[in-house]
């Protein structure tokens, strides 16, 4: 994607969307911390189902301590990986009591210290909670950067690296929720809809698809 086509490219997505927001459910840093956690190889729908029961009676560090690994996995057994989740998530509600007073730390080193937190999620974190314009590049945002040539690379540090450099700061606090929302719904990773797709003319993506034939 050529430097004049990304600000174009980002300022339709603000368009459609001014203020995006993650699709996981959370009222406290602490709370996306641990949605962000019980996240990774799994839906923001299905971990939203499970935080739904937990945090009405589990949603500090300490309560959730309180439950114990069993306790705990009794309310997120619908999630894939949900035995080693809760271990990280208990291990990880530990370190929060002993070390940071029960508060979600609000530094890149600090939040990866703790258990099943790597740099995507201390991303989001940084990110959603404290307003940080940190890019947390997932699947869909790896795919985009790739395919539209925004941010091509071969790692997901790499594709970060690239947009931290390619994105104009003014767009840089909300560019990885755009990139994930356009990921999610319309350059979807069999066949992108680009028939529909309201950057397509700014994307290097080639041939572009069709819209499907009617009937």
């Amino acid at each position: 994607m050529k430097k004049d086509n990304i600000a174009p490219f980002f300022a339709i997505l603000q368009a459609a969307n001014p203020t995006p927001e993650t699709e996981l459910e959370y009222t406290t840093p602490f709370e996306l911390l641990a949605a962000v956690l019980l996240s990774a190889q799994a839906t923001d729908v299905g971990v939203n189902k499970a935080t739904r029961k937990l945090y009405p009676v589990a949603n500090t560090p300490q309560a959730i301590l309180d439950l114990g690994v069993e306790g705990l996995e009794s309310y997120i057994k619908t999630i894939g990986l949900y035995r080693s989740k809760a271990k990280h998530l208990i291990e990880a509600c530990r370190m929060l009591v002993e070390q940071h007073g029960g508060k979600v730390p609000r530094t890149r080193a600090e939040l990866e210290a703790l258990p099943g937190v790597g740099r995507k999620t201390a991303n989001v974190v940084l990110n959603v909670a404290f307003g940080e314009p940190t890019m947390a590049v997932d699947t869909h945002i790896f795919r985009v950067s790739n395919r539209t040539g925004l941010a091509p690379g071969k790692t997901p540090l790499e594709v970060e690296l690239k947009l931290e450099k390619r994105v104009p700061l003014e767009y840089r606090l909300h560019a990885h929720h755009w990139l994930i929302l356009h990921g999610r719904y319309v350059c979807i990773a069999r066949k992108p809809q680009c028939w529909q797709c309201a950057v397509a003319a700014y994307c290097d993506f080639k041939p572009k698809t069709p819209a499907p034939k009617a009937g």
